[in-house]
């Protein structure tokens, strides 16, 4: 399949690109996919594909809109009940996407779906329709070879089957980057033992497959066909027999090769029979031959009595029941009775669950990337039923929109629900899918009920491909505010019940969310994107002993945690190890792998187009800027060239004097340092114990030589003078024939090396710092201009924008990177992958963050019915690429000991009423028997015991708000209303031991 490689388009799709590729989407963009039944699971499956960008989506539903779609269907209006259910959604899905057509397969009402109407489509879509028609359709795809997947939810329960043909092939399974490593010897024999540089685990498990380049000796391996590999220890593998090759030398790097897996799908038909499950969740491990049998025991009830057993009543359960006895005589009764009680509900975060999973399933079947499901899923969230379980009374349909959710929680249930209060902090990604389940479920819609939002971002083009509450002409604005118009439009009983703030959580905004604003709320659900805002939210909810729904999503991996009072840990309990950090030596000297360049040539940005231009103006703008800082700084000497050199003597007039200084800049970057470096450390320098110094992860680098014909050379050269002209705001240009007819006249200067240059090879050698006599010094010095002379002039730093492509800034860094790979042998890397690097972008992708956010609102239900069992809450890891889910029981919060007391970090001391000091210390020996050592606030040492006489007769009557800002000279801000405190005490043995922390109120 030939596909124009411009057709898509990154700014729009960047985030999910770095998920699925150019290749999946480009595959993707080839298919044509149909959805049949667009209630509530049809629409949000629609939502995620469409976003997602496939060639085409076509929806079929001729059904009126009834007024109970409204529980789960986010693009209907109540003006649109009687109306055909597809009408209505067609055009409402059609604004998601530019680049998507989305098309209404038309019908009358009563009208089924059949084989006629699915030829020309590669993937079919069932939801919610009777099994004997799910049976007739999938005999035609299964035997036409189109890509099947049937779905269907009950009030809590979910079930998905995939049927992709007798042979469908996987490109990629895992979607993870293949590994690659440095070898160090490769043994001539019939296993061929493979060693690996003992810096870095090899990673690869049994069965993996690796081809190898830059070996020197054994060229035989060299670009081999992949070989299977079998792990012997963390950095060995064999290779199997490489006993006719040659003699290993040297060198060499292995990289995994992603191997084809063709799997092999059976037809409904005979997957009713013999059925293969996929577990959801292990501690229900025997549920899913349950609900197979209950599905198919539901459908033959329906087709009885033409119409679905009543919510809650037990005679049509006990119906249900003995239908399903039929098929598996060995059924959990238990579980079906809720199955058929809960038939006719309809639950918002169940739908953003299965739905995100089956657009998934379909992202699959386009794209041939990642593991598709096999065959049969099965899915429930019974603990997020109330403790009090509703009577049949309380189920019965109203004629309201949140008749769907009656049916399975009950009239009271539903007030609860429209009662509560929540704070969601950050309305990205998942804070939108989270609004948009909020308002399905009616939450906070109630007289008391509220919803406070809080995000300071605007809205950017790449945020358009998952934040699906905005469009295109909301660029530019607050994302809080349109999410929160957005879902109100959605449900209009939340007029006037959403509260929008641009304020982001954090030290400086506890006047804006003070005791005040924890005190009007019930709970807090984080949508954030980054850890440290996450650890402070966590540590307010601790101290305001608020329950905290957490979540976070990476590519297709997304995971769920509950926080409890009293009951968890806390999120900030545990903690991810710290990232790898790059050597600074191998950045500076010893590259070998593309991260190392674009490290470097992120670090070149910085140098010199940001931190010069804010050296000029802070000379030019701060009194005695020099003798303040360089006193301190040990690049005195660098600081003052470079102020000189950018404000005297190489500051340009002209276009042309940038692109002049761009083509020194590459003489001087990619030819003279590496033939200063290879001078200091010649190709065949040797180590002390005379090894080879060039060898192992250390690749010797050769000079670049200017060529004005080399695209990579005039790309360097086109983007550097354009961020060069922009810090003196000079107009720059992009017609490359301007460059090359200047840059072939620069008369470059001639380099010659220098000796007794010391290069930093280790991460402990000391960096090389300039020095130089002060008598240079003060002729360097005597080239600045007084800032006097030159009063209002500033030059403009670069700030660094990833998402803009027309600002130069991505462009450099790809193409300084990239001749620095040039230098060292090292394989290039586009423009698209240096972005990611370059950008710490997360990748994201829409079918993630709506199984997140619909898993967390399953714990939001148990949360809001006050649930104070560990074992009620669930937190959860999923991976749509392989796929998986994982469900465990959240962490109990760590218990610690002091005397005979046992406390948790959510227990607190109190103390009311603003005390002196001396009241506390004394509070403690007598109550506790524990002598006070040390007191603290924030930053400020308020008393220790060794302060001596004289202080702490001064400092112990004093009340506690007048000690702390006696010692931290400032005063207490007005709006803060208690001050937390840490101590350390000891018991009457003299041991230390650990206490909760204090509050002091005021």
């Amino acid at each position: 399949m030939d596909i124009d490689e411009a057709a898509i388009d990154e700014g729009l799709y960047s985030r999910q690109l770095y998920v699925l590729g150019h290749e999946a989407m480009k595959r993707m963009a080839a298919s044509n996919v149909l959805i049949v039944g667009v209630k509530g699971l049809g629409v949000e499956i629609a939502k995620n594909v469409v976003l997602a960008g496939v060639k085409s989506v076509t929806i079929y539903d001729p059904e009126p809109v009834q007024i109970q779609d409204l529980s789960t269907q986010f693009f209907l209006r109540t003006e649109d009940v009687g109306r055909p259910r597809a009408e209505v959604a067609v055009r409402r899905l059609a604004e998601l996407n530019a680049y998507v057509p989305v098309r209404n397969l038309g019908g009358e009402p009563g009208q089924e779906i059949t084989a006629d109407l699915i030829k020309g489509f590669q993937v079919v879509v069932l939801c919610g329709v009777p099994l004997s028609k799910q049976l007739e359709i999938n005999d035609w795809t299964h035997e036409n070879g189109v890509h099947f997947i049937s779905a269907d939810t009950r009030g809590l329960f979910g079930s998905v089957f995939n049927d992709f043909g007798p042979k469908f092939t996987v490109v990629d399974p895992t979607g993870e980057q293949p590994l690659s490593g440095m070898i160090v010897s490769v043994e001539k024999d019939k296993e061929g033992l493979v060693t690996c540089l003992d810096e870095t685990r090899h990673g690869l498990e049994d069965g993996d497959f690796v081809t190898f380049t830059e070996v020197q000796g054994m060229e035989e391996l060299n670009g081999c066909e992949p070989r299977k590999i079998s792990v012997k220890g963390p950095y060995t593998f064999t290779i199997g027999d490489t006993s006719n090759f040659g003699e290993y030398k040297q060198g060499g790097i292995f990289t995994q090769v992603k191997m084809p897996k063709i799997l092999d799908f059976k037809s409904l038909r005979e997957s009713l029979k013999s059925p293969e499950f996929f577990i959801t969740d292990f501690a229900k491990f025997d549920r899913p031959p349950t609900l197979h049998a209950g599905y198919q025991a539901l459908w033959e009830f329906q087709s009885q009595h033409q119409r679905l057993p009543r919510p809650r009543n037990s005679e049509d359960a006990a119906a249900v029941i003995t239908l399903a006895k039929k098929i598996e005589p060995d059924v959990d009764e238990k579980v079906l009775s809720e199955f058929a009680y809960q038939a006719t509900g309809d639950v918002s975060p169940i739908i953003a669950v299965i739905g995100g999973f089956v657009a998934q399933e379909i992202l699959k079947a386009c794209s041939a990337k990642f593991t598709p499901m096999m065959q049969h899923m099965y899915f429930d969230s019974l603990e997020s039923l109330p403790a009090t379980l509703p009577t049949e009374q309380e189920c019965q349909p109203t004629g309201s929109r949140y008749d769907g959710q009656i049916a399975v929680f009950g009239k009271t249930f539903q007030d609860k629900i429209a009662n509560h209060r929540q704070f969601l902090v950050g309305s990205g990604a998942i804070g939108c899918e989270m609004l948009k389940n909020w308002s399905m479920m009616g939450l906070a819609t109630g007289p008391k009920g509220a919803i406070q939002v809080t995000d300071l971002d605007t809205i950017e083009k790449s945020n358009l491909n998952r934040q699906f509450l905005f469009r295109a002409k909301d660029l530019g604005k607050f994302k809080a505010e349109v999410a929160a118009a957005a879902v109100t439009d959605m449900n209009p009983d939340l007029q006037g019940k959403i509260q929008t703030h641009q304020e982001p959580v954090g030290p400086d905004t506890e006047n804006v969310y003070g005791p005040e604003f924890f005190a009007a709320i019930d709970g807090v659900t984080n949508a954030l994107d980054n850890v440290k805002a996450r650890q402070y939210m966590d540590q307010r909810c601790v101290f305001y002993e608020k329950p905290l729904l957490e979540s976070g999503t990476l590519g297709t991996k997304g995971n769920t945690q509950v926080i409890i009072p009293h009951l968890t840990e806390s999120y900030s309990s545990s903690q991810d190890p710290p990232e790898k950090e790059t050597p600074s030596c191998t950045v500076k000297n010893f590259p070998n792998a593309i991260q190392h360049t674009i490290e470097w040539s992120r670090t070149e940005f910085d140098n010199l187009f940001v931190k010069p231009a804010q050296a000029v103006n802070s000379y030019l703008s701060e009194p005695n800027y020099l003798e303040n800082n360089l006193k301190y700084s040990g690049q005195s000497r660098e600081q003052v060239e470079q102020i000189v050199s950018y404000l005297v003597t190489n500051k340009p007039l002209t276009f042309e004097e940038c692109i002049v200084w761009a083509r020194l800049q590459f003489e001087e970057k990619y030819n003279n340092a590496i033939r200063q470096l290879l001078f200091s450390l010649p190709k065949d320098a040797v180590t002390s114990t005379g090894q080879p110094f060039w060898s192992g992860p250390k690749r010797a680098p050769d000079p670049l030589t200017f060529d004005s014909s080399n695209p990579a050379h005039i790309q360097f050269i086109i983007a550097a003078a354009n961020l060069h002209a922009y810090n003196y705001g000079l107009r720059g240009e992009t017609d490359p024939s301007v460059f090359k007819k200047i840059v072939d006249e620069v008369i470059v200067p001639e380099f010659t090396p220098r000796s007794g240059v010391k290069i930093q090879v280790n991460e402990t050698d000391p960096v090389e710092g300039a020095s130089g006599d002060d008598a240079d010094m003060a002729n360097l010095m005597k080239q600045l201009p007084p800032p006097s002379s030159l009063v209002g002039y500033r030059l403009n730093p670069v700030e660094f924008e990833k998402d803009d492509d027309t600002n130069y800034h991505i462009d450099f860094i790809t193409a300084a990177s990239n001749l620095r790979a040039m230098n060292y042998n090292i394989p290039v890397a586009d423009r698209h992958t240096t972005k990611q690097i370059a950008g710490k972008i997360i990748p994201a992708i829409a079918t993630t963050t709506s199984v997140v956010t619909g898993l967390v609102c399953l714990e939001l239900y148990k949360i809001i019915d006050g649930k104070d069992k560990l074992e009620s809450y669930k937190n959860g890891f999923v991976n749509l690429a392989l796929p998986f889910f994982g469900f465990s029981e959240p962490l109990p919060a760590k218990k610690n000991k002091y005397g005979n007391t046992e406390w948790t970090l959510w227990d607190r001391f109190n103390f009311h009423g603003d005390p002196t000091l001396k009241e506390i210390v004394d509070w403690f020996h007598k109550e506790h028997k524990l002598d006070i050592s040390m007191v603290s606030q924030g930053v400020s040492m308020l008393w220790s015991s060794f302060v001596g006489k004289k202080k702490s007769e001064e400092r112990l009557p004093m009340k506690f708000s007048k000690l702390v800002e006696h010692v931290s000279k400032k005063p207490i801000p007005p709006h803060t209303r208690h001050l937390i405190v840490e101590v350390m005490v000891s018991d009457e043995e003299g041991e230390d031991v650990e206490v909760p922390f204090i509050v002091v109120h005021l």
